[in-house]
């Protein structure tokens, strides 16, 4: 009588954590339909603040304000320095840019480092293209991709409203001339 009972418990079991594959099924869609919506919901400005290599850029953005714009449609492409292109400018001139009088500035080095559409790595071709700013870049793919003599180091940083291209400098516009700060 024991073991009709263990076998009798044993398979109640089993038909219980069978039973229960329906609702792992629909929890595990549950979790890829919001692990989606996710990913679809991060916006360029999500993305990067997400990333501790781009907290200047962020504080930047911001400063300039441009963080509602860069979470906006888009789609944008984003040439984007990490911290250590920003802490190899000349010392001083981040905390320069960053004050409310040069706003305007900032704007322009920071609109320089965005092109309208969303260009991926596989669609990047040497040549001039236009920014945001209304100046345009000087794109090699000689030896690696550059922009402006700075290295393309990581491509394809996907957002729902555009594409990150990290770069190991920050490009300035000619716009701009940075002697008069």
């Amino acid at each position: 009588m024991k073991k009709v009972f263990a076998l009798a418990a044993a398979a109640a079991l089993t038909l219980a954590a069978c039973g229960s594959d329906d609702e792992t099924s629909e929890d595990t869609v549950a979790e890829d339909t919001i692990a989606e919506e996710i990913v679809a919901t991060d916006d360029i400005v999500a993305v990067a603040s997400g990333n501790p290599d781009f907290s200047t850029l962020v504080a930047a953005l911001s400063a300039a304000g441009l963080v509602e714009t860069l979470q906006g449609e888009g789609p944008f492409t984003v040439f984007a320095p990490t911290d250590a292109a920003f802490a190899a400018l000349p010392e001083g001139l981040l905390e320069k840019l960053l004050l409310p009088e040069n706003v305007g500035v900032l704007t322009a080095i920071l609109t320089y480092h965005v092109v309208p559409g969303m260009v991926m790595s596989a669609d990047v071709t040497a040549g001039d293209v236009a920014t945001v700013e209304g100046s345009t870049i000087a794109i090699t793919t000689d030896m690696g991709v550059m922009v402006n003599g700075a290295n393309v180091v990581s491509v394809d940083v996907a957002a729902s409203n555009g594409v990150i291209h990290v770069i190991d400098a920050v490009i300035v516009p000619p716009t701009v001339d940075l002697s008069t700060l």
